[in-house]
């Protein structure tokens, strides 16, 4: 069984590469034809608070282009038009991304990533911008977006001590992100916050071990509700304008809907001869299914015979030799039946059975296959088939994690763990909605948007945006963050809200001036 399990995406290079990177010449007039105008918004003094999506993130990491190219940067050249004023990047120090220490790359934040063609690939090189380097002197900086910021990080003091984004640009340790904000006495705001509050969760496939939904009940700095009312209370005390969006339901991003349930093809359980040139293409071979028949017979059959005794088989289910095979993986909401698989291995009269029958029982007691409502984040995929620590004694073709060796629940989220973002996210959004509407700030929907683009997408500018991985247009390649012309589409949103809220006459960008994916070398 081979041991490198990595996801595999034909898609031609020449439809990545579209969109060349000429600068996007802005248009003097409004597309209805009239004068631009700001109507009763005061552009002269813009802020932009929020997290990674704020400043500019893509293909996994924060670089110089990317920055130049949030939908921050795009609406503040607009703002540029009628009054506003200068719009100020703490811009990284090259176009690979993340931080470096000592000389090497700092592994919590890796370099961005590209598409070679096959898959995506890290450019090469170590980053230029090193940890704990301050370039506070040099603001303050407008875009105050902060990669991996939860809402209720924003008013916690001492947070510049824990993210090395916020900290290069904070003027004093203790200083809170909202403090930043205020102090350059913003004319117009933007925030668009609360995504990190369940996608850190999410990501960890519902493991509270590695991350936790951010409660909507708390005080200041530990409730949703009340640290986002104290940011539109604090950005605002100055009679500033501003615009807010609401937060996306993590199924509509394709890092959680691109990896299918049954995402190991029959050709992966045997180390095959690559047949293709460039991208790996593999077929069946005779090892790969006198391997998917070997483990049927000595392992998945008799779990599910002895599952079946209990009501309980369909957990697991025989590996087919033709079609693409589900995930072996821990359920925790699942009765254990450890105890059960133990004992009947043991009264089995089967040698290998009895013999294995107290690592069966532990392993396989709350262990089922992915099925249909559960959903797999795009870096689980990496983790199929590598091996799993065996005790002494059982052979090593039982330790390959999702194929005989059921992968750990932070693999996967299971429904109950979607319904407990689901439920998060409309509560974020209930108290989003309602703090807008009582300071009257323009207010995007962020949700309904990137709802649209997931369920068969959203024309705009003649581009049909999805949130197919790769040829979607509308996300980069670490599924989370848009793409160039995705923050483009998302900047029109923000710039219509502000029409219709301020009687602005602003001109929203075309998407066909803007790239689909970033290449290798900038």
């Amino acid at each position: 069984m081979t041991k490198n399990f990595k996801w595999l995406f034909l898609v031609a290079l020449t439809f990545v590469a579209c969109n060349s990177d000429e600068d996007v010449v802005v248009d003097a007039n409004s597309s209805d034809g009239l004068p631009l105008t700001a109507g009763t918004a005061d552009f002269s003094k813009y802020v932009a608070v929020g997290n990674s999506l704020t400043a500019g993130f893509s293909d996994g990491a924060l670089f110089i282009e990317g920055q130049k190219g949030s939908w921050t940067n795009i609406i503040s050249q607009q703002f540029a038009l009628v009054g506003g004023g200068e719009y100020r990047i703490p811009f990284m120090s090259d176009n690979l991304g993340g931080f470096s220490i000592n000389g090497s790359q700092f592994p919590q934040t890796g370099v961005r990533t590209y598409w070679n063609g096959c898959s995506p690939t890290a450019v090469s090189g170590i980053s230029s911008t090193v940890l704990g380097a301050s370039i506070a002197s040099n603001g303050p900086y407008n875009n105050v977006g902060i990669p991996g910021a939860r809402c209720i990080d924003l008013v916690t003091a001492g947070y510049a001590g824990s993210s090395p984004y916020f900290g290069r640009i904070a003027t004093a340790p203790n200083q809170t992100v909202l403090e930043y904000a205020s102090s350059q006495s913003p004319t117009f705001f933007s925030l668009w916050i609360g995504n990190n509050d369940v996608l850190g969760y999410a990501l960890a496939g519902g493991d509270t071990n590695f991350a936790q939904i951010t409660p909507s009940v708390g005080p200041i700095g530990i409730g949703f509700d009340s640290s986002y009312n104290a940011l539109i209370d604090g950005l605002t005390a100055n009679g500033a304008k501003g615009v807010v969006g609401n937060v996306p339901f993590v199924t509509t991003i394709p890092n959680f809907t691109t990896v299918s349930v049954t995402p190991v093809a029959p050709y992966k359980y045997f180390t095959d001869v690559d047949q293709g040139v460039g991208c790996a293409v593999y077929s069946v071979s005779p090892s790969d299914i006198a391997t998917i028949n070997t483990i049927n017979a000595s392992v998945l059959g008799p779990i599910k015979q002895i599952l079946t005794l209990y009501g309980q088989g369909n957990r697991i289910q025989l590996l087919s030799t033709t079609t693409s095979n589900p995930i072996l993986m821990v359920d925790e909401t699942l009765s254990d039946l450890s105890a059960e698989i133990t004992g009947a291995a043991l009264a089995s009269g089967n040698p290998q059975l009895m013999a294995l029958a107290p690592f069966l029982g532990p392993t396989f007691g709350k262990a089922r296959h992915t099925k249909a409502g559960d959903l797999i984040p795009l870096a689980s995929s990496t983790a199929i088939a590598s091996n799993a620590p065996l005790p002494p004694g059982v052979p090593a073709d039982l330790g390959k994690y999702g194929i005989t060796y059921p992968m750990s629940d932070r693999f996967v989220l299971i429904p109950s763990e979607i319904e407990e973002l689901r439920v998060a996210t409309e509560a974020y959004n209930v108290t989003i909605k309602a703090a807008a509407d009582a300071k009257g700030l323009a207010f995007v929907d962020a949700n309904a948007i990137l709802s649209q683009v997931n369920n068969g997408g959203l024309i705009y500018n003649g581009y049909t945006m999805t949130s197919n991985f790769v040829t979607g247009n509308s996300f980069s390649l670490d599924g989370v963050h848009p793409s160039p012309k995705g923050y483009a589409l998302i900047a029109n949103k923000f710039i219509e809200a502000i029409n219709t809220t301020y009687g602005s006459n602003l001109r929203g960008p075309n998407l066909g001036g803007y790239r689909i994916l970033f290449p290798a070398s900038l």
